[in-house]
């Protein structure tokens, strides 16, 4: 089973008012998802946010964005640049492939040695 995790690509401070407490200490986080399996570590495409207030601690869901805070968000959505999309093998997986090349290596010399007489 793989394993996900989301790497913070850029986080922002926002001078918008908190729409549940009304103070202007906001914290806007992109994040890109990176998935860790046994034989390989991706890259997603897939990026996510999450808008935190940091005086009363609460998530800021899209719905109850004001225009600001949108247009803030749209501003530091483009400044979010993520990681190119990637696929790179993991150490087992190299040493499960030359494994698999000695040992066919090894049937091929054996089948060799035993059909050739001179």
């Amino acid at each position: 089973m793989a394993k996900e995790k989301l790497v913070v690509i850029k986080e922002a401070g926002l001078n918008n008012n908190c729409p549940e407490c009304f103070n202007q200490d906001l914290k806007l986080t992109f994040f890109q998802k990176h998935t860790y399996g046994s034989f390989f570590h991706k890259i997603t495409s897939d990026l996510s946010n999450k808008l935190v207030c940091n005086t009363c601690h609460c998530t800021i869901y899209p719905v109850s964005w004001t225009e600001d805070i949108e247009r803030m968000f749209n501003y530091y959505k483009k400044t979010a640049i993520p990681e190119k999309k990637s696929s790179k093998p993991t150490l087992l997986f190299y040493a499960l492939m030359l494994t698999l090349v000695a040992i066919v290596a090894a049937v091929i010399y054996l089948y060799i040695t035993s059909t050739i007489q001179f």
